[in-house]
């Protein structure tokens, strides 16, 4: 079968056009840019990508095209698709009907931590020997792709509550029908879709109506309006998780403060130790959330936390890219104020020098302000933060980061923020850099003007007076 993927370098559509071409398809696909690291996925995978959405591209004409969710009504390509009369299909309906069916499916939804939780899961379900399939929004360092089919019957998909494709506006996730579903917590976001929480919610209980009697709900203890979707009717067994939760089925207890070690009990009782590579109370609690789901798929706790010391983490989730004059930096891709607070949270607990906190608010929910009142204090934990104002933001950054005084910068373009961070870190420091984009380079930008500073200044040939 030819296949065409209309917006191929999104995290998830790459990860489609993946499976398509492992399951024997001739794929290939159309978006405005390639950059890393679905680029280079697609590349390794055979996959050609045409730049734009030139109705050229679906000449001749291919058997099916898959749509990805940020294409509307009004893109080239689509119109060419509906005039054509040519087979049309959304990515999650795709991997539905082509992949999950058949497979026990483990779905990570939550509005933070569904990438990490989900390559922790198939991690853990890889090191049991359970060989399975996945589609996640990132890159596991481990697993090297975003997207695999596996030869095991299990398959650990990242369970997006954003809109399926500009034809079906349901939540991604009612498409898997997973048998195990872990709900990692719920906060108002996406608001370009969801005009509030009650929103979600429907669309979280609509997934929680598709898990199946003998499967597993596995819930983190504390979120309120988790527990107002589970109380719109559930009929699934669940159990809670939770750092240090008490009375949750599955808890955790912190042995370091930055999160490097700790305790996993189950019942009350504890069940193994762990000691691995990430940081941060967030990161333990994505930790429990995997060893019980995993649990919940046939692996004993003890297994699964050997497992987690050998996770390696995921690209762009608090990643050590570089450091150049004594200053490390981080790229992560932390857009909403809570994941922002727990990633310099990680950092802090983790000791060492002062955190500088560089921002790009690119998310549609940033970007609409709807987030605007709680950055300031998002960022509290930072010692110095560097803000990107777009020319066409529409709201004013800096006076939303006006409670952080002087410690706050706000730049307009993508020079003067890696000149600002620059400037903001002295030897010791540690840059962290926070965008759901590639936020145009940035990172590099930095190192590179780190590396500049560092090169040790030439003596004068006329020092002295002398000529």
């Amino acid at each position: 079968m030819r296949v065409h993927v209309l917006g191929v370098c999104g995290t998830f559509m790459g990860g489609v056009a993946q499976l398509a071409r492992a399951l024997g398809d001739e794929v290939s696909g159309s978006d405005v840019a390639a950059w890393p690291p679905m680029g280079e996925q697609l590349a390794r995978a055979g996959i050609p990508v045409r730049e734009g959405y030139d109705p050229a591209h679906l000449e001749p004409p291919p058997d099916l095209v898959v749509i990805g969710n940020a294409l509307s009504r009004g893109n080239p390509a689509v119109e060419h698709v509906l005039d054509a009369g040519l087979p049309y299909v959304s990515g999650p309906q795709w991997l539905a009907e082509r992949v999950l069916r058949g497979r026990e499916v483990i779905a990570v939804a939550g509005t933070h931590g569904k990438t990490t939780t989900a390559s922790l899961v198939a991690w853990i379900l890889e090191r049991a020997g359970l060989a399975p399939g996945f589609l996640i929004g990132g890159v596991p360092a481990g697993f090297g792709v975003s997207a695999r089919l596996g030869a095991g019957r299990h398959f650990v998909v990242e369970a997006d509550e954003y809109d399926t494709a500009f034809f079906d506006k349901r939540a991604k996730f009612v498409h898997y029908r997973p048998r195990i579903a872990v709900l990692n917590n719920l906060e108002h976001d996406h608001a370009d879709i969801y005009p509030d929480l009650a929103a979600i919610q429907r669309q979280f209980h609509h997934l929680v109506r598709t898990v199946p009697r003998a499967g597993r709900i596995l819930a983190a203890a504390g979120e309120a309006a988790l527990d107002e979707v589970l109380a719109m009717g559930c009929w699934t067994p669940v159990e809670r998780y939770g750092v240090e939760a008490e009375g949750a089925e599955w808890s955790a207890r912190l042995a370091a403060e930055d999160g490097s070690r700790f305790a996993i009990l189950h019942r009350g009782g504890p069940v193994a130790e762990v000691a691995w590579r990430l940081r941060g109370r967030h990161n333990v609690h994505n930790a429990l959330a995997a060893v019980a789901a995993a649990a919940a798929a046939g692996v004993p706790a003890a297994e699964a936390a050997r497992a987690l010391e050998g996770f390696a983490g995921v690209r762009r989730r608090l990643e050590r890219i570089g450091e150049a004059d004594g200053v490390a930096v981080y790229d992560d891709f932390a857009h909403h104020p809570t994941a922002i607070a727990a990633t310099l949270a990680a950092l802090r607990a983790a000791g060492g020098g002062p955190l500088v906190a560089v921002l790009e608010p690119r998310s549609n929910s940033m970007r609409m302000g709807v987030h605007r009142e709680a950055l300031a204090g998002s960022l509290a934990a930072a010692d110095a933060v560097v803000a990107y104002a777009p020319p066409d933001l529409g709201w004013d950054l800096a006076a939303a980061l006006a409670p952080l005084g002087a410690r706050a910068r706000v730049a307009g373009s993508i020079e003067a923020v890696a000149e600002a961070a620059v400037a903001a870190a002295a030897p010791g420091a540690r840059i962290v850099v926070m965008s759901n984009g590639d936020f145009g380079g940035v990172h590099g930008r930095i190192l590179e003007g780190l590396r500049a500073r560092a090169v040790p200044r030439r003596p004068s040939r006329h020092a002295g007076g002398e000529r």
